[in-house]
């Protein structure tokens, strides 16, 4: 059986967010804190991918970590270090700016998971493109990313978008709202308000 880990995207600067993304608070919790939970309870193993200047901040300490392939820029290089350590592993990569993300999201991506395509992803509601910040990479697609991104590839929607990938409309669509910048930041909080007295 190939063995399903979990990576928790957290080595991005959050320039447009103008605060760390990952330490936000939704509910009283760093969202990296509550990503990761999300995450760990569905894999054999989980950890966080960091940028090596972050592997002592406080938020990240807290959880196992794998820092971000060298000379390799965007969520990508995440990816690429997670199947580095751990080559005939399953990884399920989530982003940790994905504050509507719930267990039923994660459960249907699972469900629906093939293990004989390069990966398993949802099709975004917003432009109809795969989604790959919430999405199960198999153990074939290692190569094919390598080669992609010595090609000067690095947009990993770009990459999915030319391999061979199973696709799914999610149930809930919000479930994979970014929330990128303070204005974004500020619907999903109200969201989860929402969720929490519905």
């Amino acid at each position: 059986m190939t063995p399903l880990y979990g990576l928790v995207l957290a080595g991005g600067r959050s320039s447009r967010m103008r605060a760390d993304k990952a330490a936000l608070a939704y509910g009283g919790r760093p969202q990296l804190a509550a990503a990761f939970e999300l995450l760990a309870s569905r894999v054999a193993k989980a950890w966080v991918s960091v940028r090596p200047e972050q592997r002592t901040e406080r938020v990240r300490a807290a959880h196992p970590q794998i820092v971000d392939e060298p000379g390799v820029e965007g969520p990508i290089a995440g990816i690429l270090a997670a199947q580095a350590a751990q080559p005939d592993a399953a990884w399920l990569v989530v982003a940790c700016d994905l504050p509507l993300l719930d267990a039923t999201t994660l459960d249907e991506l699972l469900a629906a998971r093939d293990a004989h395509r390069l990966a398993t992803a949802f099709i975004s509601s917003f432009d109809g493109l795969p989604e790959p910040l919430c999405a199960i990479y198999e153990p074939a697609s290692r190569e094919p990313i390598r080669r992609y991104v010595a090609t000067g590839g690095s947009c990993p929607r770009k990459f999915l978008i030319g391999h061979d990938v199973a696709l799914l409309t999610p149930a809930n669509a919000r479930a994979l709202d970014n929330a990128n910048t303070p204005e974004e930041l500020a619907a999903a909080r109200v969201a989860l308000a929402a969720r929490r007295t519905g």
